[in-house]
């Protein structure tokens, strides 16, 4: 008897310690998206503003690729597209948002 007593007064004591677990338990959750976060979510985002500051300051003359590969300079450009001289005499008009990046 004085050993069912003690057992059931060390099952009350952790159910008290399992409820102020609930929020340890978030705890490495919390943590694995503060990591994800710094290494994946933010210089992606970065990256992004980045490609949309270069798509913006494109000019007239400026060797570019586009996402599809295809190599060429700025004859022209509009709001939303830019003509592209890939050989001589030969031109097409892409959109900007294709436009991988600058051709170095």
């Amino acid at each position: 008897m004085i050993n069912t007593a003690y057992a059931m007064g060390q099952m009350g004591g952790s159910g008290g310690q399992a409820a102020g677990g609930g929020f340890g338990a978030f705890v490495p959750i919390i943590l694995m998206f503060v990591i994800f976060y710094f290494l994946l979510i933010r210089p992606q985002q970065k990256k992004a503003k980045e490609h949309q500051e270069t798509i913006a300051n494109l000019k007239k003359g400026d060797r570019v690729i586009t996402s599809g590969g295809i190599h060429g300079q700025i004859t022209s450009l509009d709001e939303t597209t830019v003509t592209l001289e890939i050989a001589e005499k030969v031109r097409i008009k892409v959109t900007r948002g294709t436009l991988a990046g600058l051709n170095k």
